[in-house]
């Protein structure tokens, strides 16, 4: 499929109902598609690896055909201009977490653009530094404990940003890595507890929207098991 195949394609899924649904979820749909996920995903099979390709799909504007940018693009074609020039152009939540969970975690500059992209001042950018945390802590097995120990720094400093979308992805930052293993658990736990003697009612919040998954008993029966 080339650019203009997508497009076609895309039109031809196109649902006006799940557009509407989409403000809803805190998307800026003013150019969306309403494709799904799943649908998406089809589409970047059978497109395979095409860094020219994301290019002009990116370029396109459109939320859907952005996700698709970051599904086909090469990794190892991606260039750190690449990630700041995209990084500037996130409006909405969803492009964002696609990007850095699709593509930008699999680049080398990866751990690089968390330190400088959480002490931006653009939301989405920032975002994007605390959404490479939670997926690198997933998806990063070889990476040691130290690495990510290293962040929990830039998760205290950054948890006092009261903006939505900010403050989540902190939270969702500190809980994967809480996650990953029992002694870093421990950790993110004494973290949270540090988080929630500041005086920010963000900072409060993260605190305790984490410690009731890190402490849980779910949480810690899975993490004692590995």
């Amino acid at each position: 499929m080339d650019f203009e195949d997508i497009i076609e394609e895309l039109e031809s899924l196109k649902n006006p109902e799940d557009i509407a649904g989409m403000a809803r979820f805190g998307i800026k749909a003013n150019k969306a598609y309403g494709v799904r996920m799943p649908e998406l995903t089809r589409i970047a099979r059978e497109v395979g690896k095409n860094h020219q390709l994301a290019e002009e799909l990116w370029e396109h504007g459109y939320t859907e055909t952005r996700i698709l940018a970051c599904m086909v693009d090469d990794p190892k074609e991606v260039t750190e201009g690449q990630m700041e020039r995209w990084a500037l152009e996130f409006n909405s939540w969803d492009v964002c977490d696609q990007c850095c969970m699709k593509l930008f975690r699999k680049t080398p500059y990866a751990y690089q653009k968390i330190e400088e992209w959480s002490a931006r001042d653009e939301e989405f950018v920032k975002r994007a530094a605390f959404t490479l945390i939670a997926t690198l802590a997933v998806h990063d097995k070889k990476a040691d404990d130290e690495k990510f120990e290293e962040l929990f720094s830039l998760i205290i400093r950054e948890s006092e940003d009261e903006r939505n979308f900010v403050k989540k992805a902190v939270n969702w930052a500190l809980r994967q890595i809480g996650k990953r293993n029992l002694s870093l658990n421990q950790k993110a736990i004494a973290v949270a507890k540090k988080m929630d003697q500041l005086d920010s009612r963000s900072a409060k919040w993260i605190a305790k929207d984490a410690l009731r998954e890190l402490e849980s008993e779910k949480v810690q029966e899975k993490l004692s098991k590995k």
